[in-house]
């Protein structure tokens, strides 16, 4: 997700508190929220909302308010903490923290996992409260030995006094700790001092998950619980006109079935009798306005919309004269690019658990987004959003679609707990996410450029035509300007590249299919359009292409930097045998820059093979560098699958594609090669779970096109298109 304004941060550290032989250090609270907190069963505490828990155990909790996807932040904020507080990193916990407005993202104002701020927005906030819990920890020390506390040091879970050698272990200070009053500042570390920060770490939640300990949200399990499959409409807006349930409550282990607004839920005492029982119902749909929704036929609207001349569209960046830009040009290119609907295609299916009861609401999912889920149960249940207790679990990948504004499978299961009168668990089955969820936004770019006498670009126009993801959303005050969404247009409208005289404007298609937020967002395309039509420029200007983006970057020293390094080490210029190319392609993406080399081979048959990958990546300052290496990995891995075989398509209004046969990712043997280099940089901190996606796409185009003078402009890259005649 794109950033927003930040609203006005709260209050840091305002209270701690203590009992029963713990330390709290946290945000003040909110009136009212005790109760919620009261729900996860932490011990009685003076403040309820901690980020740290020092147990009389010397067992150090940290309480993650970001979402645990397989991105590793339960274990690079609790570093942050433990780093900050000089804990013993072997008695360091982690727990998912409850769903409060204490823990409201710094910047977007909820509590949300996304934009790939998990890090950046946390860090000073966690090093802050790791300092504080440090000074009350030396300060409880200092009066239990009678000694000034400047005396005094904290190292690996011990508070030492450094005249005497004696030493208290966090645990046993942490009663007396509790109840001093914090400091109204703290001193944080001089980055030097650092233990944990800047070094790999193993992470917290491997063993659990590898032993099978880790409880997903598709585990759970509560007393009375039935098992909910729900037969939706099968085309998108549609309606059922007439049901019959009695072949599905025939199916042994089917107790109820319940009608609500998104379709027909059959409950069961397990997943498969409700499935059995949701295949067995006889439904008669009314399919809606889209019932004729066609690909190939939605291809020309856009097409039409993409039209340059006589059309007008919302303008994101307009610089120099682009009449007169184009009119004084030596040389014209002009590209169409299309991009499919693409898919979440988490490997763990959407679940939720959700127990309507008379005044409050319990649930148990994996969600990016804790606060619209709280608020849509709560406006179903009527009650009010501190009544609803969300246990976040761990989430078999997420990308966006568990990060939804309309809480679509969180909505479903608390209708039907409702209707039902008990706890319920909704499971969708891939197939059913596959067809009747959410999707990354298709698009159509018309761009052209004109280039000088030396081929250099003195011009740039690039239309945008798609679904917005933002408008009818409660984001839209804040991403949309009228009619334009800005996250379909980043990566476009801030590119780096010099231009005096570019133009980038955008136009709504119209709806109908539910869009989101994908992995990268609008990045995700703009960054394959930008430097695929870049390498065309560069080609006509007979250039190459690492040289020709250098002129382009000479204001951009750490673009280019970035871009240098992976050519390097990618061995950029190195030739090649037959039927193989190599590619380029550097994006700056939620404050990071990463640049890809692909070396590609190609057959006769236009068979893609993407043996090496490499990738250098600019974040800022690092937290773990195993958790950059893993996730520029997992991006590319990601954008991979995108670009040789991903891809949503409708006939007769029906989602063709059911499963990964039909909708396949990247298999172990496919696998490329792939190596990360990190730059050591004091730039701002990044993110890095979005940003390893958005180069790739191009990265592996632009090689095709060095293997076989063959130019990718559609995704996914289809083989017919650059076979040998």
């Amino acid at each position: 997700m794109a950033k927003t304004n930040p609203p006005s941060r709260r209050e840091f550290l305002k209270k701690s508190a203590a009992a029963g032989g713990a330390l709290f250090i946290g945000f003040h609270l909110p009136s009212g929220v005790g109760k919620a907190l009261a729900a996860v069963k932490q011990p009685q505490a003076f403040a309820p909302n901690a980020f740290i828990r020092v147990g009389a155990d010397d067992v150090v909790t940290i309480l993650c308010n970001k979402s645990e996807m397989g991105q590793g932040v339960y274990t690079a904020l609790p570093m942050i903490a433990a780093d900050e507080m000089d804990a013993d990193w072997s008695r360091v916990r982690v727990e998912a923290a409850p769903a409060t407005p204490a823990y409201f993202h710094t910047t977007f104002g909820i509590q949300v996992t996304g934009g790939s701020t998990s890090v950046s927005t946390s860090y000073e906030q966690l090093r802050k409260a790791g300092a504080t819990a440090r000074a009350l920890l030396i300060a409880a020390a200092a009066e239990t030995w009678k000694v000034d506390p400047t005396s005094c040091r904290a190292e690996r879970g011990h508070v030492i006094h450094d005249g005497t050698g004696r030493r208290l272990s966090f645990g046993q200070l942490a009663s007396r700790a509790a109840t001093l009053t914090p400091p109204s500042d703290v001193t944080l570390k001089n980055p030097k001092d650092f233990t944990l920060i800047g070094r790999p770490i193993r992470r917290l939640d491997s063993r659990a998950k590898v032993t099978g300990q880790a409880q997903f949200g598709i585990d759970v399990k509560v007393p009375g619980m039935l098992t909910a499959v729900i037969a939706r409409p099968p085309v998108f807006g549609g309606t059922a006109t007439r049901v019959n349930a009695d072949n599905a409550k025939a199916i042994p282990g089917v107790k109820q079935v319940v009608q609500i607004d998104t379709g027909i839920a059959v409950l069961a005492e397990g997943f498969w009798p409700a499935k059995l029982g949701r295949d067995a119902l006889e439904i008669v749909w009314d399919h809606g306005p889209l019932a004729a929704l066609d690909t190939e036929t939605q291809g020309k609207v856009y097409a039409e919309l993409g039209k340059l001349e006589g059309s007008a569209a919302a303008v994101a960046v307009a610089r120099g004269d682009i009449v007169s830009g184009f009119a004084k040009a030596d040389t014209k290119l002009n590209a169409v690019y299309e991009l499919p609907y693409l898919a979440h295609a988490t490997m763990e299916p959407l679940n939720c658990v959700a127990h309507v009861k008379p005044e409050s609401v319990e649930i148990w999912t994996g969600t990016q987004m804790q606060t619209t889920d709280q608020a849509a149960a709560a406006q179903i249940a009527g009650v009010k959003p501190e009544q609803v207790v969300i246990h976040t679990m761990f989430l078999g990948g997420g990308f966006g679609r568990r990060a939804n504004p309309a809480a679509d499978f969180v909505k479903e299961a608390v209708k039907v707990s409702k209707a039902a009168g008990l706890p319920v668990k909704v499971v969708w089955t891939r197939e059913d996410d596959m067809r009747g969820g959410y999707y990354r936004p298709r698009t159509y770019n018309v761009i052209r450029a004109g280039l000088d006498a030396r081929g250099m670009p003195v011009a740039w126009q690039h239309r945008i035509v798609g679904q917005s993801i933002i408008k009818g959303t409660p984001f839209e005050p804040v991403l949309m300007k009228a009619e334009l969404d800005l996250t379909q247009v980043e990566g476009s409208a801030d590119m780096h590249y010099e231009v005096p005289n570019f133009l980038v404007d955008y136009k709504i298609a119209p709806g109908g299919v539910p869009v989101l937020w994908w992995r990268s967002v609008g990045h995700s395309f703009t960054a394959f359009v930008k430097e695929c039509f870049l390498d065309e420029c560069a080609a006509v200007a007979k250039q190459d292409p690492v040289a020709y983006r250098r002129l382009l970057l000479l204001n951009h020293p750490r673009v280019r930097g970035v871009m240098d390094l992976a050519a390097e080490k990618g061995g950029w210029g190195r030739l090649l045998p037959p039927g193989y190319g190599m590619g380029v392609a550097v994006h700056e993406s939620f404050g990071s820059l990463v640049a890809q080399v692909a070396e590609v081979s190609v057959t006769k048959a236009g068979e893609v093979t993407v043996h090496r990958v490499v990738c250098a990546v600019d974040c800022g300052p690092v937290v773990n560098p195993d958790t950059v290496r893993a996730q520029m990995e997992s991006g590319i891995v990601f954008g991979l699958s995108a670009a040789l075989y991903g891809e949503i398509t409708f006939k007769d209004g029906r989602v063709q594609q059911s499963n990964f046969h039909d909708y396949p990712i990247l298999r172990m043997d496919a696998m490329p090669k792939i190596e990360v280099f990190i730059v050591d940089s004091t730039a701002p901190m990044g993110g890095v779970g979005e940003p390893g996606t958005p180069p790739i796409a191009p990265a592996v185009a632009n090689a095709i096109f060095a293997a076989t003078g063959k130019r990718i402009r559609k995704l996914p890259i289809d083989p017919n298109d650059i076979k040998s005649a």
